[in-house]
This record gives C-alpha cells, structure tokens and sequence, in this order.
C-alpha cells in the first residue's frame, strides 16, 4: 500500500533578538500563504539559542507583531531555548554512529590550513578528524561532510548543489561555548514538528545542503524547500537588525502587507488598502501563486507606496 503524503506543514522561525522588519515580514508572508493556500498548518517557532545576541520582551513583541497583522498559527509557540534535551540526544546519536567529531582548532589555525591544503578562505580541512580531545577540553563538535554532491530542487530558486566536503568542509554543531548551532536546531525542529516544506529567505539557501546531509546521517525525511529572495535597503545591503532595519509599524498593518505582496509578484488589487485585515487574507490566500514569486536572490524594496517600515 503506497505511503499517504503528509498534510502540508510550514513555520516562521524569528529570532528574537529585536522587532520583526520588513524583510522579517517577507518571509511570514510568504510561509504564511504557502501553507494557507493548501489548506495546511502553519507554526511558529522561536529561535531562541544565542542568549547574548537576543533582545528582552523581543519575543513578545515579535508574537504581538503577528498577532496585529492578522496571522493565525497553529498550535502552541516553539521555544527553542526549551530543547536543550533533544539536541543533546542528537548529539549522542551522531557520535555513536561515527558521523561527528570534537574539534580544538582556532580559527587562525583553521584558516592556515585551509590555505595550506587548497581550500577556500572559511572552509574547514578536518584537521581534528582523527585527533584524541576529551570531552573536558574546550571544543566545538562537527559533523563529517559527505564527499558527494548534495542538490535539491527550490520551489523558487531552481535546482541548487554543493560538494560540501570542498566549498563548506566539516560544520559546527555545537560551539565551543556551549551553544547549540542554528543546524543542529533547525534539522532537529523541523523534523519534531513534522514540517513539509520550509519558505525562508534566500540567504539561507547555500545552507540547505548542511542540513539535508545532517537529515541523511539522521535517517530523517527532507522537506521541501522555498527560498524567498530577500529584501534590501537603499545601500544594497540586506534588511536585518545588523542594518537598522526600522520595526513594522504595529498600527498600520495593511500597507506593510500590501508592499509585502507585491514584493513577492503577486499583484495585490489597491482596493485592499481600504479594507481591513480579514479582507486582505482572504484575498491573499484566494489570489497566492508560487509561480509568481520573482526567480532571484535579492530585491531591493520598492513601490507605489514608499517604505511600509
């Protein structure tokens, strides 16, 4: 009997290190509508792990933002900071089957030897692969990249490959100071919450292949993929709290989401302006089509309407 294909699931996974922007907004947006339009549910999870990068009440301001956009997710919020367990349990699991490693290496050391042996600047040779380091040393733990090429076929981007051994080498998967890094988390909640398909910015999409190789050492399903072209400000730079990006305007929504829709093609009608906040997701999700979403990594932000921040 051939396997039933699981109800669509997708999320938004902010960080709460300041107030959702523009740019932030684009990728609800575009999560939100993908799982709307196909009758599926949409979550929302906090990516809470970087206590000194997070900003307080950010992640109350971030659920009140949605809240007064009109998003409705399902189900309860998903801390991340709350899963320290299952990543540890992971951690265990890769060890003992031999896919990860302790590292010592500085990143000077690690840049020399790069050089040394070829490699692009960043990329890390595995010079600790076969090192002895106990486990009361300060170390990172990595995970051994496959020598094959990993690709996957984007929703928007096209079909999108690395050898991962050569352009990234072996990734952190937990940092020297304890934390637990954005791919061990992001493989090991998508795959708890039983996502399908995950929509995010395409700044994210060369880090696709990091985390369909730690899928396939974990025996777990590889969702779909969706990457948004970003947004970018008056100096080619992308919108993020890095830049200054301004906080969405918590009392004027319409025109933010409006912009919002028309960045990502998908020709809004100017009457919605005039509506209200029902209206305008009724008629998102009636009128969204993938195909539409503009085939390219960056864009910067422009429209009839101005600046929505």
């Amino acid at each position: 009997m051939p396997a039933t294909t699981p109800r669509y699931r997708g999320r938004f996974a902010p960080s709460p290190t300041g107030p959702l922007h523009f740019g932030s907004l684009i990728a609800a947006i575009g999560s939100y509508l993908q799982a709307r339009s196909q009758r599926g549910e949409w979550l929302v999870r906090m990516e809470d792990l970087d206590p000194p990068r997070e900003q307080p009440g950010a992640a109350a301001t971030i659920l009140r933002t949605l809240e007064r956009y009109g998003f409705e997710w399902d189900g309860a919020v998903l801390y991340q900071s709350r899963r320290h367990e299952a990543y540890l349990d992971t951690l265990e699991q890769l060890r003992r089957e031999g896919y990860s490693y302790r590292c010592n290496c500085s990143r000077k050391q690690i840049g020399e030897e790069a050089r040394r042996c070829g490699l692009p600047p960043g990329v890390y040779p595995g010079s600790c692969r076969t090192a002895a380091i106990g486990e009361h040393q300060r170390h990172t733990i990595r995970l051994l990249a496959p020598e094959t090429v990993i690709g996957f076929d984007d929703g928007v981007q096209g079909h999108f490959s690395q050898q991962l051994a050569r352009e990234v080498g072996d990734f952190v998967l937990r940092r020297a100071d304890g934390l637990f890094a954005y791919q061990l988390a992001v493989v090991v909640d998508d795959a708890f919450q039983g996502i399908t398909e995950v929509v995010r910015g395409s700044d994210l999409l060369d880090n696709t292949p990091r985390q369909i190789a730690l899928q396939r050492s974990l025996g777990l399903r590889t969702p779909g993929y969706l990457h948004l072209p970003v947004v970018l400000n008056a100096r080619g730079e992308k919108l993020s709290k890095q830049t200054f990006a301004p906080a969405l305007d918590e009392t004027r929504p319409l025109p933010a989401l409006w912009q919002g829709l028309a960045f990502l093609g998908q020709r809004p009608i100017p009457e919605l302006l005039q509506g209200d906040i029902s209206s305008f997701w009724r008629w998102a999700v009636e009128h969204w089509h993938r195909d539409l979403i503009p085939r390219k990594l960056d864009s910067p932000l422009k429209g009839a309407h101005g600046n929505p921040d």
